[in-house]
Parts: structure tokens; sequence; C-alpha cells
């Protein structure tokens, strides 16, 4: 059976990962190091990764979040409480550079498949383990999602302390992927100390942890210092007035940052010797204690004026602006779409989709602008398993034992129809 693995691109070309990954945490990280060149193996359980079945979608099991995290890697479906199924995995394992999961360390070691374990098929292996909460804490076996953990660091607080009529999650799976990029840092590292040291290693990403570090880096504020010198919170952030500025028609984002965008604006709307000369516009430091007001004015005087006519006006100045976009809009956005971000492609089985290229770019190693499409069920399955060693006969008895899953061929009439 032929290598599918993809051809080698980008500074992560060679490196090879065991995927244990599911919902959008892992499958976001992998999707980055996937992008940066590194060959997935996603494994996946018989019935799916949860994120495959939930729509839209064009044909079951590929649903649309599941397709944008899992572009460009390789499914393996097994069953890994089959005694079979474990040792497939733990066969793959040793031929990967790296094994990474979010299923919880208590449960994966209950499968065989903990670093003791793992290192012991591959003393090189990068274990990385994506989960809750650190495992030096009284939290480590306590199970975690996106809005348990953006409730427990403190996000729906700072909403309704920011004027929602009430504590509220962000409306974007912000701890997953806060996390995920945590994991990505965390996997490249790893693999650079691994070339110093020979060794590999156990790692943990723990969503709690890494999610309270992104909230109290902006807002212990007061509380940074013992004894407490206030509250927390940064007052500009939390200001009911920071947000998206009505126009005459429309709405515009407006950030007058510093003292030279304030004395600009304040010379292009004709007011250098009125509020430019008001004391609480006069330095940052002023500014921030009196945000509220500040920001209340700049959206009084906004709405004087169009949104091209101030578009105009703040570019003219050099004073930062950008228009309100939906979703719908970015994917026709002029700058995405210049440097390939937003692109199509064609699905084997789901037709033309729009895709997301990695938003980095390279002088010496750059990573494919485009990836492989993101894979059904099992549809490595039988290559992969022949990768690591197992003979035709050997992947069929796998098959008729439930120890794993391959997917069918695609539907080309359905694919071309949807396209």
């Amino acid at each position: 059976m032929p290598n599918t693995t993809p051809a080698p691109a980008g500074p992560l070309a060679g490196v090879k990962i065991l995927d244990l990954t599911s919902i959008i945490l892992g499958p976001f990280a992998t999707q980055i190091l996937a992008q940066l060149g590194a060959d997935v193996v996603k494994l996946e359980p018989p019935e799916g990764d949860n994120l495959r079945h939930v729509g839209p979608m064009r044909n079951a099991g590929m649903g649309h979040i599941f397709l944008h995290a899992n572009a460009g890697k390789r499914s393996i479906a097994l069953d890994l409480k089959h005694p079979a199924g474990r040792e497939a995995a733990l066969r793959l394992a040793e031929g990967c550079d790296l094994l990474i999961s979010n299923v919880r360390p208590q449960a994966l070691a209950r499968l065989g498949l903990d670093y003791e374990a793992v290192r012991a098929r591959n003393p090189r292996i990068i274990h990385v383990s994506c989960c809750g909460f650190d495992q030096q804490g009284p939290d480590a076996a306590r199970p975690a999602y996106d809005d348990l953990i953006q409730g427990a660091t403190g996000i729906p607080w700072l909403m309704q302390q920011y004027g929602a009529p009430e504590p509220a999650y962000a409306p974007t799976t912000l701890a997953d992927r806060v996390t995920g990029l945590h994991a990505v840092y965390a996997v490249t590292a790893a693999l650079y100390a691994r070339e110093r040291t020979g060794r590999g290693q156990a790692i943990v990403v723990p969503m709690f942890e890494a999610m309270a570090q992104f909230v109290l880096g902006d807002h212990m504020a007061g509380q940074s210092f013992d004894p407490p010198l206030g509250g927390p919170g940064y007052a500009r952030l939390l200001s009911v007035h920071r947000r998206p500025y009505a126009t005459q028609d429309g709405m515009l984002c407006v950030l007058i940052y510093n003292d030279k965008h304030w004395r600009s604006f304040f010379a292009a709307i004709g007011e250098s010797e009125g509020l430019a000369r008001d004391p609480r516009f006069a330095t940052h430091g002023a500014r921030a204690v009196h945000i509220d007001a500040v920001y209340a004015e700049v959206a009084r005087i906004l709405r004087t004026r169009s949104t091209a006519a101030w578009r105009t006006l703040l570019d003219a100045a050099d004073v930062p602006n950008m228009p309100m976009h939906s979703p719908q809009e970015l994917l026709t956005h002029p700058q995405l779409r210049a440097t390939g971000f937003v692109h199509e492609c064609a699905h084997p089985s789901e037709g033309r989709l729009h895709a997301l290229a990695t938003p980095t770019r390279w002088s010496d190693t750059p990573p494919a602008r485009s990836q492989s499409p993101a894979p059904r069920l099992g549809e490595h399955t039988c290559a992969l398993l022949a990768e690591a060693g197992y003979s035709a006969a050997q992947i069929d008895a796998l098959l008729a034992q439930g120890a794993c899953r391959a997917a069918a061929a695609p539907d080309s009439g359905a694919a071309e129809a949807a396209a």
C-alpha cells in the first residue's frame, strides 16, 4: 500500500504527530502544526470526533467547524478500548515525534497511552497533554470545556462589568483557542529542546492556567499590589463606551490612542483650541482616569459625519480606524484575498469550500498556502496501518474485529453536485 504522507513543506516538514485530540482546543493546535508542515495523523474513535456532527454540513460527519479545524490531516479510526486498537496506537506512536491529546490524563492512563507507556515504546516521544487544569493542583481530574473555563477565569464577570445585562460568555471558543496557541508553542519549543538534548519529555498544557494568564494580564489592576491599590479590571477595556461608534449612516471602529493621535484628531475636526485644551484629554494618564467621558465625547463627535467622510478625514490624519465587518464580509475582504489567506478549495466529498491559510509568512521555509482537505472518518486507516508495519491480512483482521474502521470511497457524484 502506498505511503500517503503529504509532500513536505514548511518549517515542520518531517515532523510526524499522532493527534488524539477532539472538539476545538487540540484540533486547532494541530491544524496550525499541519499548516507549518507537520504530518498530522488524527486518531479518532469509531464514531469520530464530536465536532464532525455539528452542522451545517453537506454530508454526515463533515460539519463546518470540523472541516476548518482538521484540514491537512490524515484520519485513522481506532477503538482504543479494544486491545488490538490500543496496540495499533502504540505502533503508530513508535514512528512519531509527538503524541498530543486532550483526553483527561487519568482517562489516557486507563487506556494505557500515558507518557510512561508511550515512552516505553518510543523514548524520544514528546507527549503533550492538553487538559483542564495543571495536574499538580486539587482540580487535576475535573472535566473542562470552553464555557466552564471562560466562567472560571472571569469572562462572564468581565462581560457584565462591561455593560452586559447579565454575565455572558464571549461568543467564540476563546479558552479553547487561547490554550491551543499555548500548545503550539509548547510543541515547537519541545522539538527544539529535543534537538539539543536528544530527549523527549511530557508536557501539560492546562486550559485554566492558560486563560487565567490571559485574563489577569489585563485585569489584575490594583490587585497587582500587596496590599491592593484598588479592585480588578482595566478601566479602558471595561468602559461601556468602548465599542464601534455610530456615524450618520453606519458604524466605524476608531482608536485615538496616543498623544499624537489626539493632536491629529483635534486638528482634523477644528478643536485644536477647544477640546484639545480640556485637561481630561491632555495626557495618556488623564485620559485613562476619565476614559468613560473621553469615549462618550468621541461617540458624540462621530455621529456628526458619514462613515465615508470620517474614513477620509481620519486616514488623512493618520488616526487608526477600520470598518466594522461581519464574518461574511471577511470572506471577500481585499486584504485577506490579496494575501491568499481566504481562498477556495475542492473537497472530494464536500464540494467547493472557503478555506483559510496560515496567517504567518516565511522567507526561507514557507508552509504550503493550501492543504489537503479535512479527512473523512477513517479515510487513511488502512494506509496508516500499513505504514506502521501491518500486513494487508492483519489490517483486514483488525477491521473484522472492530478494532478499527475505514472510510468508504467518497461519492464523487454528490461532491460534483455540491460544487
